[in-house]
């Protein structure tokens, strides 16, 4: 993979949409084929683009998307803030349209000011693992992973070189 040119996140919805036709036909193309090799190629862009990106210089995933949040997270991190469970979940916390606690706010409400996370290592495991581009069987995700193209600089780059790989 070419360096990452950094696309500020506020261009990533545009960058996007100028590409729109492209990435919504090679989504669909993966989709239908399911290559048997497609975990590989990710994983290998996946790699090569967050050895040359540093999320702390963007923080586009916490300031405009909230984590799905599980029971197990909310307990974890009111431990971490020395609260109730509950008055965690009451305090931060809403259910949306799918039945999953999120955050009532964004930016995320844990988000400090130089990109950092107040709690960090006790983040939700939607948090640690966004943006799945390291996953297993990723074909069960790609409208995730399109998605996500419009949130994160290393998606979108991995999504430009899958273009060229297929």
């Amino acid at each position: 993979m070419d360096q990452i040119p950094y696309i500020r996140p506020e261009k990533l919805n545009e960058q996007t949409n100028n590409r729109r036709q492209e990435f919504t036909a090679l989504f669909k193309k993966l989709k239908a084929k399911k290559p048997k090799n497609l975990d590989g190629f990710i994983h290998e862009l996946h790699d090569e683009a967050f050895d040359q990106f540093d999320c702390l210089s963007c923080a586009n995933c916490c300031s405009t998307i909230s984590p799905v949040v599980t029971e197990k997270d909310a307990e974890r991190m009111a431990k971490r803030l020395k609260m109730k469970p509950v008055d965690f979940i009451s305090g931060y916390l809403y259910i949306d349209e799918d039945n999953d606690y999120v955050f009532k706010q964004t930016p995320c409400p844990f988000l400090m000011s130089d990109n950092y996370c107040m709690v960090y290592e006790d983040r939700p495991k939607a948090c640690r693992e966004y943006p799945h581009t390291d996953r297993k069987r990723m074909y069960q995700i790609l409208n995730l992973t399109h998605k996500n193209c419009r949130i994160c600089p290393v998606v979108y780059a991995i999504t430009e070189e899958l273009v060229k790989i297929f």
